[in-house]
């Protein structure tokens, strides 16, 4: 199995070309999982100095769960989680199966800086965007599809989402073997990844 990382902060565009990837190979090939299953639940959560839960720390989230399923799926077993609605009240939980291929790709905000997870790939892949960038989309995320009012978001990316990618993600940018930048269009970094993916896929 080719374990292939992809990180960056939030509102990078990882979602979208974990999107783009997957529509290019089918679930015999590619296995897809999520950082974002594992968080913990609300009232786990850290609060910060003004008692709001801080998502944005690796403690949010279940690292011991995540990797023990990563390790499933290398020994060929199946997986299956209750899905994370980001405490959107509007959305019902679906159950979230993963099946074993030859091409796992681990996708979240820290998975390189838990060093069992970081150890685990063969690739890494950081996706890069402006700081805008990543608020402007963050915002239309949060608030169309998490239920989030704006005045949250923007507390939570200043106070929380900021520090956690100067000190939790941004580091292994130097540390990864592709970067994709992803402020106007990813075409060409997607395009190579995907292209890297079939050569590997042609000859196993």
């Amino acid at each position: 199995m080719k374990i292939i990382g992809i990180c960056g902060g939030s509102g990078s565009g990882k979602t979208s070309i974990i999107r783009d990837i997957r529509r290019q190979f089918n679930e015999d090939q590619l296995c897809i999982i999520s950082q974002d299953e594992y968080y913990r639940k609300r009232e786990e959560q850290i609060r910060d100095e003004k008692g709001i839960q801080n998502f944005d720390l690796p403690y949010a989230i279940r690292s011991e769960e995540m990797i023990a399923d990563i390790s499933k799926l290398r020994e060929g077993e199946k997986v299956s989680r209750i899905e994370y609605t980001y405490n959107n009240e509007l959305k019902d939980p679906q159950t979230v199966f993963y099946q074993p291929a030859p091409v796992l790709i681990i996708e979240g905000l820290f998975i390189f800086h838990f060093e069992e997870i970081r150890e685990m790939c063969d690739l890494k892949i950081f996706v890069h965007a402006e700081k805008k960038l990543m608020l402007d989309r963050r915002i239309k995320r949060d608030r169309t599809e998490r239920n989030y009012p704006l005045e949250d978001v923007l507390y939570r990316f200043e106070h929380h989402v900021l520090p956690a990618f100067k000190k939790y993600i941004k580091p292994y940018k130097k540390e990864s073997d592709l970067v994709i930048v992803n402020n106007t269009r990813y075409d060409p970094g997607l395009n190579v990844l995907c292209g890297y993916i079939r050569d590997f896929l042609s000859k196993n």
